[in-house]
Protein backbone atom coordinates (compact mmCIF):
# COMPACT_ATOMS: atom_id res chain seq x y z
CA UNK A 1 0.00 0.00 0.00
CA UNK A 2 1.91 3.28 -1.19
CA UNK A 3 1.44 6.54 0.67
CA UNK A 4 1.52 9.76 -1.48
CA UNK A 5 3.93 11.96 -0.19
CA UNK A 6 3.86 16.33 -0.23
CA UNK A 7 7.24 17.52 -0.19
CA UNK A 8 8.38 16.71 3.74
CA UNK A 9 8.92 13.40 5.24
CA UNK A 10 5.26 11.64 6.77
CA UNK A 11 6.29 8.56 5.68
CA UNK A 12 4.80 6.15 8.56
CA UNK A 13 5.97 2.99 6.75
CA UNK A 14 8.13 1.58 3.68
CA UNK A 15 7.64 -1.44 0.90
CA UNK A 16 10.08 -3.51 0.71
CA UNK A 17 10.69 -5.87 -2.06
CA UNK A 18 9.54 -9.56 -2.16
CA UNK A 19 11.25 -12.17 -3.39
CA UNK A 20 8.38 -13.11 -6.31
CA UNK A 21 4.79 -12.27 -6.87
CA UNK A 22 3.63 -16.21 -7.33
CA UNK A 23 2.37 -17.35 -4.11
CA UNK A 24 3.80 -20.57 -4.19
CA UNK A 25 7.57 -19.15 -4.90
CA UNK A 26 6.58 -16.77 -2.15
CA UNK A 27 6.21 -19.75 -0.14
CA UNK A 28 9.09 -21.83 -1.63
CA UNK A 29 11.84 -18.45 -0.36
CA UNK A 30 10.41 -18.16 2.97
CA UNK A 31 11.16 -22.03 3.61
CA UNK A 32 14.29 -21.69 1.92
CA UNK A 33 15.36 -18.84 3.80
CA UNK A 34 14.13 -20.47 7.36
CA UNK A 35 16.11 -23.34 6.46
CA UNK A 36 19.61 -20.91 5.72
CA UNK A 37 19.21 -18.93 8.59
CA UNK A 38 18.35 -22.31 11.12
CA UNK A 39 21.50 -23.86 9.93
CA UNK A 40 23.60 -20.54 10.10
CA UNK A 41 22.37 -20.25 13.52
CA UNK A 42 23.49 -23.66 14.14
CA UNK A 43 26.95 -23.76 12.58
CA UNK A 44 27.43 -20.28 14.31
CA UNK A 45 26.03 -21.62 18.05
CA UNK A 46 28.28 -25.32 17.45
CA UNK A 47 31.06 -22.75 17.30
CA UNK A 48 30.20 -20.74 20.46
CA UNK A 49 29.54 -23.94 22.51
CA UNK A 50 32.48 -25.40 21.15
CA UNK A 51 35.05 -22.65 21.81
CA UNK A 52 33.59 -21.90 25.42
CA UNK A 53 33.27 -25.19 26.76
CA UNK A 54 36.14 -26.64 26.12
CA UNK A 55 39.51 -25.84 27.61
CA UNK A 56 41.89 -25.95 25.28
CA UNK A 57 40.36 -23.58 22.86
CA UNK A 58 40.44 -20.62 25.33
CA UNK A 59 43.17 -19.00 23.67
CA UNK A 60 43.39 -15.28 21.92
CA UNK A 61 42.76 -16.70 18.47
CA UNK A 62 39.62 -18.78 19.60
CA UNK A 63 38.28 -16.03 21.94
CA UNK A 64 37.66 -13.95 18.52
CA UNK A 65 36.23 -16.79 16.74
CA UNK A 66 33.87 -17.03 19.07
CA UNK A 67 33.06 -13.40 19.27
CA UNK A 68 32.87 -13.45 14.95
CA UNK A 69 30.72 -16.76 15.24
CA UNK A 70 27.86 -14.10 17.61
CA UNK A 71 27.89 -11.93 15.10
CA UNK A 72 27.27 -14.07 12.14
CA UNK A 73 24.62 -15.32 14.29
CA UNK A 74 23.56 -11.89 15.09
CA UNK A 75 23.60 -10.66 11.49
CA UNK A 76 21.81 -13.56 10.02
CA UNK A 77 19.19 -12.79 12.64
CA UNK A 78 18.77 -8.53 11.38
CA UNK A 79 17.08 -9.75 8.19
CA UNK A 80 16.79 -13.48 7.43
CA UNK A 81 13.86 -14.42 10.06
CA UNK A 82 11.82 -11.16 8.68
CA UNK A 83 12.59 -11.43 5.06
CA UNK A 84 11.42 -15.33 5.88
CA UNK A 85 8.08 -14.39 7.64
CA UNK A 86 7.25 -11.66 5.30
CA UNK A 87 7.31 -14.07 2.13
CA UNK A 88 5.33 -16.34 3.86
CA UNK A 89 2.55 -13.87 4.77
CA UNK A 90 3.19 -12.41 1.60
CA UNK A 91 3.49 -8.97 4.05
CA UNK A 92 6.01 -6.21 2.51
CA UNK A 93 5.50 -3.01 4.90
CA UNK A 94 8.00 -2.19 7.42
CA UNK A 95 7.47 0.94 9.52
CA UNK A 96 9.93 3.63 9.59
CA UNK A 97 11.47 2.66 12.78
CA UNK A 98 12.10 -0.81 12.07
CA UNK A 99 13.42 0.00 8.99
CA UNK A 100 15.96 2.74 10.88
CA UNK A 101 16.46 -0.04 13.21
CA UNK A 102 17.49 -2.06 10.33
CA UNK A 103 19.75 -0.11 8.72
CA UNK A 104 21.75 0.84 12.36
CA UNK A 105 22.32 -3.16 12.71
CA UNK A 106 23.29 -4.11 9.60
CA UNK A 107 25.88 -1.46 9.51
CA UNK A 108 27.12 -1.63 12.78
CA UNK A 109 27.23 -5.87 12.24
CA UNK A 110 28.90 -5.14 8.82
CA UNK A 111 31.77 -2.84 10.06
CA UNK A 112 32.27 -4.97 13.52
CA UNK A 113 32.56 -8.04 11.17
CA UNK A 114 35.50 -6.10 9.39
CA UNK A 115 36.85 -4.83 12.26
CA UNK A 116 36.97 -7.82 14.01
CA UNK A 117 38.43 -9.88 11.09
CA UNK A 118 41.09 -7.35 11.32
CA UNK A 119 42.44 -7.83 14.73
CA UNK A 120 41.97 -11.41 14.37
CA UNK A 121 44.79 -11.20 11.14
CA UNK A 122 46.83 -8.89 14.00
CA UNK A 123 46.78 -12.12 16.43
CA UNK A 124 47.88 -14.07 13.79
CA UNK A 125 50.53 -12.37 12.90
CA UNK A 126 51.59 -12.01 16.22
CA UNK A 127 51.11 -15.78 17.13
CA UNK A 128 53.79 -16.83 14.41
CA UNK A 129 56.19 -13.94 13.80
CA UNK A 130 56.31 -13.10 17.48
CA UNK A 131 55.52 -16.18 19.24
CA UNK A 132 57.71 -15.65 22.67
CA UNK A 133 55.68 -12.47 23.31
CA UNK A 134 52.36 -13.23 21.98
CA UNK A 135 50.92 -14.24 25.67
CA UNK A 136 51.95 -10.36 26.53
CA UNK A 137 50.89 -8.56 23.19
CA UNK A 138 47.85 -11.07 22.92
CA UNK A 139 46.86 -11.08 26.64
CA UNK A 140 43.05 -11.59 27.84
CA UNK A 141 42.61 -7.68 28.45
CA UNK A 142 44.36 -6.99 25.37
CA UNK A 143 41.72 -9.02 23.60
CA UNK A 144 38.44 -7.66 25.10
CA UNK A 145 40.35 -4.57 24.66
CA UNK A 146 40.24 -4.52 21.15
CA UNK A 147 36.85 -6.23 20.80
CA UNK A 148 35.02 -3.25 22.62
CA UNK A 149 36.68 -1.16 20.71
CA UNK A 150 35.37 -2.61 17.59
CA UNK A 151 31.98 -2.37 19.33
CA UNK A 152 32.04 1.32 19.97
CA UNK A 153 33.69 2.20 16.64
CA UNK A 154 31.04 0.77 15.21
CA UNK A 155 28.57 1.97 17.47
CA UNK A 156 29.42 5.45 16.44
CA UNK A 157 29.75 4.77 12.78
CA UNK A 158 26.20 3.15 12.13
CA UNK A 159 24.60 6.01 14.51
CA UNK A 160 26.26 8.77 12.23
CA UNK A 161 25.12 7.11 8.82
CA UNK A 162 21.64 6.01 10.15
CA UNK A 163 20.61 9.52 11.99
CA UNK A 164 22.88 11.25 8.62
CA UNK A 165 19.93 9.33 6.24
CA UNK A 166 17.29 9.40 8.15
CA UNK A 167 17.07 13.46 8.31
CA UNK A 168 16.53 13.06 4.49
CA UNK A 169 12.61 13.39 3.02
CA UNK A 170 11.29 10.48 1.24
CA UNK A 171 8.54 12.16 -1.07
CA UNK A 172 9.56 10.19 -4.61
CA UNK A 173 8.10 6.69 -3.46
CA UNK A 174 8.35 4.37 -0.16
CA UNK A 175 9.07 1.46 -2.21
CA UNK A 176 12.87 0.44 -1.07
CA UNK A 177 13.99 -1.64 -3.91
CA UNK A 178 15.90 -4.33 -1.30
CA UNK A 179 14.57 -7.60 0.95
CA UNK A 180 15.98 -5.08 4.00
CA UNK A 181 16.39 -1.69 4.25
CA UNK A 182 19.78 -0.57 3.57
CA UNK A 183 20.79 2.94 2.91
CA UNK A 184 22.22 3.12 -0.63
CA UNK A 185 18.20 2.04 -1.33
CA UNK A 186 16.58 5.09 0.73
CA UNK A 187 18.93 7.09 -1.16
CA UNK A 188 17.42 6.47 -4.15
CA UNK A 189 13.93 7.20 -3.23
CA UNK A 190 14.75 10.67 -1.01
CA UNK A 191 13.57 13.98 -2.64
CA UNK A 192 16.53 15.45 -0.74
CA UNK A 193 19.63 16.37 -1.81
CA UNK A 194 21.97 13.20 -0.84
CA UNK A 195 25.37 14.21 -2.22
CA UNK A 196 26.79 14.82 1.22
CA UNK A 197 25.17 11.23 2.72
CA UNK A 198 26.62 9.32 -0.99
CA UNK A 199 29.93 11.13 -0.47
CA UNK A 200 30.54 10.30 3.28
CA UNK A 201 29.19 7.13 3.09
CA UNK A 202 32.07 6.35 0.51
CA UNK A 203 34.61 7.99 1.82
CA UNK A 204 34.07 6.41 5.11
CA UNK A 205 33.55 2.82 3.74
CA UNK A 206 36.64 3.27 1.88
CA UNK A 207 38.63 4.47 4.64
CA UNK A 208 37.51 1.59 7.13
CA UNK A 209 37.58 -1.19 4.22
CA UNK A 210 40.86 -0.10 2.39
CA UNK A 211 42.67 0.53 6.06
CA UNK A 212 41.59 -2.54 7.25
CA UNK A 213 42.02 -5.22 4.00
CA UNK A 214 45.20 -2.95 3.55
CA UNK A 215 46.08 -4.03 7.29
CA UNK A 216 44.67 -7.66 6.69
CA UNK A 217 47.19 -8.33 3.53
CA UNK A 218 50.21 -6.29 5.46
CA UNK A 219 49.59 -8.94 8.19
CA UNK A 220 49.39 -12.18 5.85
CA UNK A 221 52.56 -11.33 3.83
CA UNK A 222 54.53 -11.00 6.71
CA UNK A 223 52.99 -14.54 7.93
CA UNK A 224 53.77 -16.19 4.75
CA UNK A 225 57.14 -14.35 4.62
CA UNK A 226 58.21 -15.95 8.36
CA UNK A 227 56.25 -19.34 7.68
CA UNK A 228 58.44 -20.26 4.63
CA UNK A 229 61.43 -19.67 6.35
CA UNK A 230 60.31 -22.50 8.87
CA UNK A 231 62.48 -25.66 8.68
CA UNK A 232 59.74 -28.19 9.18
CA UNK A 233 57.65 -28.64 6.97
CA UNK A 234 55.08 -29.70 9.82
CA UNK A 235 55.07 -26.43 11.16
CA UNK A 236 54.45 -24.69 8.22
CA UNK A 237 51.19 -27.10 7.97
CA UNK A 238 50.56 -26.33 11.57
CA UNK A 239 50.54 -22.50 10.89
CA UNK A 240 48.81 -22.48 7.62
CA UNK A 241 46.20 -24.26 8.81
CA UNK A 242 45.20 -22.16 11.66
CA UNK A 243 45.62 -19.37 8.61
CA UNK A 244 43.81 -20.30 5.69
CA UNK A 245 40.34 -20.40 7.67
CA UNK A 246 40.70 -16.47 7.94
CA UNK A 247 41.68 -15.76 4.79
CA UNK A 248 38.85 -17.71 3.41
CA UNK A 249 36.43 -15.60 5.65
CA UNK A 250 37.96 -12.31 4.68
CA UNK A 251 38.09 -13.12 0.85
CA UNK A 252 34.68 -14.06 1.38
CA UNK A 253 33.62 -11.14 2.85
CA UNK A 254 35.38 -8.59 0.74
CA UNK A 255 34.45 -10.45 -2.72
CA UNK A 256 31.01 -10.32 -1.94
CA UNK A 257 31.03 -6.62 -0.35
CA UNK A 258 32.74 -5.16 -3.78
CA UNK A 259 30.04 -7.44 -5.60
CA UNK A 260 27.11 -5.88 -4.63
CA UNK A 261 28.52 -2.13 -4.25
CA UNK A 262 29.90 -2.56 -8.03
CA UNK A 263 26.14 -3.46 -9.07
CA UNK A 264 24.67 -0.54 -10.94
CA UNK A 265 21.70 1.02 -9.24
CA UNK A 266 18.38 -0.44 -10.97
CA UNK A 267 14.65 1.74 -10.94
CA UNK A 268 12.06 -0.73 -11.83
CA UNK A 269 11.80 -3.48 -8.94
CA UNK A 270 13.81 -6.82 -9.85
CA UNK A 271 15.19 -9.56 -8.66
CA UNK A 272 18.69 -8.54 -9.78
CA UNK A 273 18.33 -6.00 -7.02
CA UNK A 274 17.67 -8.49 -4.27
CA UNK A 275 20.59 -10.90 -5.17
CA UNK A 276 23.70 -9.01 -5.09
CA UNK A 277 22.68 -8.10 -0.96
CA UNK A 278 21.85 -12.02 -0.30
CA UNK A 279 25.36 -12.77 -1.41
CA UNK A 280 26.46 -9.99 1.19
CA UNK A 281 24.59 -10.33 3.98
CA UNK A 282 23.46 -13.74 4.40
CA UNK A 283 26.30 -15.94 2.49
CA UNK A 284 29.39 -15.12 4.87
CA UNK A 285 27.59 -15.42 8.74
CA UNK A 286 26.00 -18.57 6.48
CA UNK A 287 29.70 -20.00 5.31
CA UNK A 288 31.64 -19.27 8.13
CA UNK A 289 31.55 -22.02 10.56
CA UNK A 290 31.16 -24.48 8.04
CA UNK A 291 34.79 -22.92 6.76
CA UNK A 292 36.07 -22.87 9.83
CA UNK A 293 34.87 -26.63 10.89
CA UNK A 294 35.90 -27.91 7.87
CA UNK A 295 39.65 -26.61 7.85
CA UNK A 296 40.50 -26.23 11.43
CA UNK A 297 41.64 -29.09 12.79
CA UNK A 298 41.12 -28.39 16.79
CA UNK A 299 37.91 -27.44 15.72
CA UNK A 300 36.68 -30.47 14.40
CA UNK A 301 38.86 -32.39 17.37
CA UNK A 302 36.51 -30.42 19.54
CA UNK A 303 33.41 -31.22 17.98
CA UNK A 304 34.14 -34.99 18.22
CA UNK A 305 34.84 -34.87 21.20
CA UNK A 306 31.46 -32.70 21.77
CA UNK A 307 29.55 -35.48 19.76
CA UNK A 308 30.83 -38.43 21.45
CA UNK A 309 29.94 -36.68 24.87
CA UNK A 310 26.59 -36.24 23.67
CA UNK A 311 25.88 -39.99 22.46
CA UNK A 312 27.54 -41.00 25.81
CA UNK A 313 24.73 -38.73 27.94
CA UNK A 314 21.58 -39.78 25.99
CA UNK A 315 23.16 -43.94 26.51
Amino acid sequence: TSLKMSNFTSETEFLLMGFSDIRELQIFYSFLLGLIYSAGLMGNLLIVIITTFDKRLHTPMYFFLRNLAMLDACYLSITVPQASFNSLVNNRIISVTGCATQVFLVILMAYVEVTLLTVMARDRYVAICHPLHYPVIMSPRVCLQMTITCLLTGLVYSAFHTGYTFRLSFCHSNVVHQFFCDIPSLLRISCSDTFSNKLSLLASALVVGTGCYGFITASYVRIFSAVLKFPVKEDQKKAFSTCIPHISVVSLFVISGIYVYSQPPSDSESLKDIIPSVFYTIIPPFLNPIIYSLRNKQIKDAMGILMKRTIFIRK
